[in-house]
């Protein structure tokens, strides 16, 4: 079996090593082997299987109520640059425009 991990983006096994990148020769995407090696802990995903890495913006897919606020986040607020939880690759952190400091389940989040 191959160490060169499948293509992030379209998930098909026929990539390559080229140079300090891999290619993946079916959709054409190119990632640094740097990056593939130190996410291979941790690999945060969204709704749609997209995976996420901080300072990514991502949408909300439904209405969400925030402990301690009174304010609900609605469905299509946008959270900019998001954060990983180191560790956990289920929750991100992030500010929307009205409420900061939040910790939301990627589960309802999709890739903006």
């Amino acid at each position: 079996m191959s160490d060169i991990p499948a293509c992030p983006l379209c998930a098909m096994e026929n990539t390559y090593p080229d140079g300090d990148s891999y290619v993946c020769a079916d959709c054409g995407h190119e990632w640094p082997i740097a990056a593939a090696a130190g996410e291979e802990g941790l690999l945060v995903k969204d709704v749609n299987g997209n995976p996420l890495r901080s300072g990514d913006t991502v949408t909300v897919i439904k209405d969400l109520k925030v402990k301690g606020s009174s304010i609900p986040l609605k469905q299509g607020s946008v959270i900019r640059n998001i954060r990983l939880v180191e560790g956990d690759s289920e929750h991100i952190e992030g500010n929307s425009d009205k409420i900061k400091g939040l910790v939301l389940k990627v589960c309802f989040l999709k890739k903006a």
